[in-house]
């Protein structure tokens, strides 16, 4: 059975999706991830997204439903690395993602979680460092 790896980086963890996840290997990280959240405690999550050029609406979707799982299990989710065209469709899809922080990078996403250990998690649309959605590095 294929699994996306989960890495642990102090208390966050962080999914790198390589490829477009059909919805059997989507709901298998969504399992995996929420077990690890708990298992180790994490405070944060990190899914980098960066070589994603489409992201559809079941994409969407998925990383807003890992964003209130995470929150409930009190652990903040950073999509990290969303290219323009990703956003543009996000937008023209009607996700706003909320709840879902955004970062340009993994280091920016480390300082946003690092920033917010101990902080309840922005659950009011709060995405991170660019607020347009315009993720342009």
């Amino acid at each position: 059975m294929d699994r996306i790896p989960i890495l642990k980086l102090g208390e966050t963890l962080l999914v790198t999706i390589q490829d477009d996840l059909n919805d059997r290997l989507a709901t298998t990280l969504q399992d995996d991830l929420m077990e690890r959240v708990v298992a180790t405690g994490a405070r944060g999550v990190m899914i980098d997204i960066s070589a994603l050029e489409l992201v559809d609406s079941f994409m969407g979707r998925m990383l807003a439903g890992i964003a209130a799982m995470s929150r409930v299990l009190d652990a903040e989710t950073v999509v990290v690395g969303m290219r323009p065209m990703v956003a543009i469709t996000l937008v023209e899809l009607g996700l706003s993602l909320s709840g879902v922080r955004t970062a340009l990078t993994v280091e920016r996403s480390m300082a946003m979680l690092s920033g917010a250990a101990g902080a309840a998690p922005g659950g009011d649309g709060d995405h991170g460092d660019d607020p347009a959605g315009k993720l342009l590095d």
